[in-house]
């Protein structure tokens, strides 16, 4: 094992892969000369150069369209976008070309592209730089949606995403890119639509994904010096939905509390719920509860944004209504 920034895990992953596919290349705004807004590239325009790493102009429609022909066309581009804020200035490439194009084309052509970079809050970036996209996405027949919150997830979901012969939204965090963590050495890959078990525990189950998932480890911690055990599942990959490590722990615990950030109307959250009650209802002790935002858009001010966030004292209230505590 190695100790590696998120960051690092993210550029690896992007390097292995390229040195031993030609067809891979990154392209996205500020990727090459500045080694990236957040310094995920770093390096890798000195050693691919800069027609595999292609700085382009800030055009998320244009580059994305160019990365989707791109990919029909035999290559396997990785798209990176300064925010998924301003993905929504492309929306109309990845919905309506990239997810279709092989239902459309009756399985003619492939799109094998990533678009990858930061969703969810940062801080004091406002209302229009801090909104989640991970339910937008999971909307949308034919596209993969991968949040990782860790450096070792991060890598080898993302060289699984580069594999893959469908698009895959690869979603980070501006928050994490710092956040260091133990990463297997050599090559390795993490499967697509596989969720993992990261705490056991008997009392209740939480399930959460990205880097809100931190607050869960917290109220966990808290939660064991009472005598409650928290089973987490780190769900990793939002579609496809790995429902079967939740219904088991679900039977399990016999009790469901789900953290996500981003807002409570028709969410990830929302889904989990209507799936367990569906297939486990009979093993549920007390109504599911889900732990959202508030349903405003994100406020600038430090003392709105800390109401506007889930946080662990929220899954704390949530773990003891639960347990009818």
């Amino acid at each position: 094992m190695k100790t590696l920034q998120f960051r690092q895990a993210i550029c690896e992953a992007m390097s292995e892969e390229m040195r031993n596919d030609d067809t891979i290349y990154l392209m996205g705004e500020e990727v090459a000369e500045y080694n990236g807004a957040y310094k995920a590239s770093k390096g890798m325009l000195d050693e691919f150069g800069p027609e595999r790493v292609i700085d382009t102009p800030i055009s998320e429609l244009g580059f994305a369209g160019i990365a989707v022909g791109s990919a029909m066309n035999g290559n396997r581009p990785i798209v990176e976008f300064m925010t998924f804020n301003f993905a929504l200035v492309g929306i109309d490439q990845i919905i309506n070309n990239a997810a279709k194009i092989r239902q459309m084309s009756g399985g003619q052509f492939n799109c094998p592209i990533v678009f990858r970079g930061p969703t969810g809050s940062a801080g004091q970036l406002g209302a229009t730089h801090s909104q989640a996209f991970e339910n937008w996405f999971a909307n949308c027949p034919g596209l993969k949606v991968v949040v990782p919150s860790n450096p070792k997830d991060a890598k080898g979901l993302l060289k699984a995403a580069i594999r893959d012969d469908d698009p895959v939204i690869f979603m980070e965090s501006e928050q994490m890119y710092g956040d260091k963590g133990e990463v297997p050495e050599g090559d390795y890959i993490i499967p697509l639509g596989v969720a993992e078990v990261v705490r056991e525990g008997n009392d209740v189950t939480i399930v959460s994904f990205g880097k809100i998932i931190k607050e869960a480890y917290k109220a966990a911690d808290e939660l064991e010096k009472e005598g409650i055990t928290c089973e987490i599942i780190d769900l990793r990959t939002v579609r496809p939905m790995d429902q079967e490590t939740i219904l088991n722990s679900v039977k399990k615990t016999n009790r469901l509390v789900i953290l996500e950030e981003a807002w409570p109307f028709g969410n990830v959250s929302t889904e989990i719920t209507y799936q367990v009650q569906s297939q486990a209802f009979d093993y549920l002790d007390a109504p599911i509860v889900k732990i959202n935002t508030a349903d405003t858009p994100t406020p600038y001010s430090p003392v709105l944004l800390a109401e506007w966030l889930p946080n662990h004292e929220d899954v704390i209230k949530a773990v003891k209504k639960v347990l009818y505590k």
